[in-house]
């Protein structure tokens, strides 16, 4: 499954690698949350190896640019990681994400059309958001939605442990494992 509703495709022009490697370290995509009186789009950029969310945005409409920004902010405050996974969507084969890659020299792979399984790591923090949150708050506008995925996210990233990482959590296997590089601080 791409994601419950396909919402996007690539869009005519813009960038698709030719290859799909298999090195993944940074899986950006976005899901379709529900509010009272319709749905908002959430892009998270998600650390694999940890399934850290190292940033995340809400947004009304599908443009590049709150995609960009998540993806800014977490290279801003993580350091740009060695390569980038995406699906095909035209947030993410867009010049305004690619540039934002090539300048930080990050490489990009796309996930292959069909290939749900691509996907299964990122639709396991889509479950875990609905089902943990979402799903039990109903969230009335974007304002609170926003808020509540804070807190969520805080929650999911240092106090909910995750059962293949031998009952740690993200922000424990993350710090862990990088703990000879530098980390930017954000203020």
């Amino acid at each position: 499954m791409h994601n419950e509703r396909c919402t996007s495709g690539s869009a005519r022009g813009h960038a698709k690698p030719a290859t799909v490697r298999s090195l993944r370290r940074v899986w950006p995509t976005r899901p379709y949350l529900p509010i009272a009186h319709g749905f908002l789009y959430l892009v998270a950029i998600l650390d694999v190896a940890s399934r850290k969310v190292l940033s995340f945005r809400v947004s009304n409409t599908m443009t590049p640019d709150f995609c960009v920004d998540a993806l800014t902010e977490a290279i801003a405050q993580y350091g740009p990681p060695e390569i980038v996974n995406t699906d095909q969507g035209s947030q993410f084969t867009s010049k305004a994400w690619t540039d934002v890659l090539d300048t930080a020299g990050v490489r990009i792979s796309m996930d292959g059309k069909g290939r749900w399984i691509d996907n299964v790591l990122i639709e396991r923090l889509w479950r875990s958001v609905k089902y943990e949150d979402i799903y039990l708050r109903a969230y009335e506008n974007g304002r609170d939605l926003q808020a509540g995925l804070t807190r969520y996210f805080d929650f999911y990233n240092r106090r909910r442990v995750h059962q293949f990482h031998d009952y740690q959590t993200p922000d424990e296997i993350y710090y862990t494992t990088n703990a000879s590089k530098p980390m930017a601080i954000a203020a």
